[in-house]
């Protein structure tokens, strides 16, 4: 290649990434409190709180699929936490009678509830061979229908459910370290440990061997010996339990949960994907790149916020971010086969 394509290319492979930094420094210029600590800490707590979604997705993503019911199974397992962690003396409380149960036994539920909708897209999408769009589209509405009918329970009535236990929210957004004096919410070390995990599942074990094997060919795989079938059930099953923790997380982080919590999170989770690299073509993905795509859309977001760009404005600049992404991630694709 001449020394012109070469620069051609490496421009629009890291056109996000300049386009970044360009938009970084000129908020700065604008507002200098965007780069304050209190702002640094703010983006990375915003960050930490959509790492396991997008964790979650990315591994879909990589099966060349999809996952769009990932943002109501956020809600469903936020109200769930919600519920089964109000404190005694909440006038409106759920459950009346029911003492706070011990976080680990929410958080067990929770990644159950979310894995179970979770293996129900991965049977399907491998039994029937339908594409994950449509099943998670099915699940997405299913899981909707089941969170409003939970609201409903004890005359609820779909009432915000707020009113968490001290110990509930204390182990979620209290903190135990400060940065330069302002403090770091524990659920950002829960972030960094999800983040571990799924290095290790991905890079250590034979389900990460095989998700790539799917992802990259399918038929291949199968001859191979892999089984398509239960690697896409597993694939699929682990990323609901994903979508579990981060409702645990965010129902303490919110406060107040509703019908509407986790609307449209799946948007921002495959936005941060495929910014970080994981291709829609299947089979390419790095649980680095997924981490730093969720980074850059949040930088992103907050420097939007700092500008004082319109919250209507903001779903066009979202939408216009996932389209550039997915022309460069198809741009790359093509270089590769040529």
């Amino acid at each position: 290649k001449d020394k012109k394509t070469f620069w051609k290319e490496g421009f629009i492979n890291n056109l996000m990434y300049i386009l970044i930094i360009v938009a970084a420094i000129y908020t700065y210029t604008q507002n200098h409190k965007f780069l304050s600590v209190s702002s640094i800490v703010n983006i990375i707590s915003l960050s930490a709180a959509n790492i396991p979604i997008a964790l979650g997705i990315a591994g879909c993503i990589v099966l060349t699929g999809t996952d769009l019911s990932a943002g109501r199974v956020v809600g469903l397992t936020a109200c769930i936490s919600a519920s089964l962690l109000q404190s005694m003396d909440y006038a409106t409380k759920m459950f009346p009678n029911l003492q706070p149960l011990p976080i680990p036994v929410v958080i067990l539920i929770v990644v159950v509830v979310g894995g179970i909708v979770g293996f129900v897209n991965g049977w399907f999408v491998a039994q029937f061979k339908l594409h994950p769009f449509i099943v998670t589209l099915a699940t997405q509405l299913i899981t909707y229908g089941v969170l409003l009918l939970y609201i409903m329970i004890n005359g609820n009535n779909g009432q915000p459910l707020s009113g968490l236990d001290n110990s509930f929210k204390n182990f979620v957004t209290g903190s135990l370290v400060k940065f330069f004096g302002v403090p770091i919410p524990n659920y950002v070390w829960y972030a960094v440990i999800m983040i571990a995990f799924m290095w290790f599942m991905w890079n250590k074990t034979t389900f990460g061997k095989n998700m790539f094997a799917v992802g990259s060919n399918p038929e291949a795989a199968n001859v191979s010996g892999v089984s398509v079938f239960w690697t896409t059930i597993a694939v699929h099953t682990l990323a609901g339990a994903m979508y579990g923790i981060t409702g645990f997380i965010e129902s303490a982080r919110i406060g107040s949960n509703q019908a509407n919590t986790g609307l449209n999170y799946e948007c921002d989770a495959i936005a941060a994907c495929v910014i970080g690299g994981v291709s829609f073509v299947g089979g390419t993905g790095k649980i680095s790149g997924v981490v730093l795509g969720v980074f850059i859309l949040r930088i992103i977001f907050v420097a939007l916020q700092f500008l004082a760009v319109s919250q209507n404005m903001q779903y066009v600049i979202k939408g216009l971010i996932i389209l550039i992404a997915c022309a460069i991630d198809m741009n790359n694709q093509t270089d590769r086969k040529s």
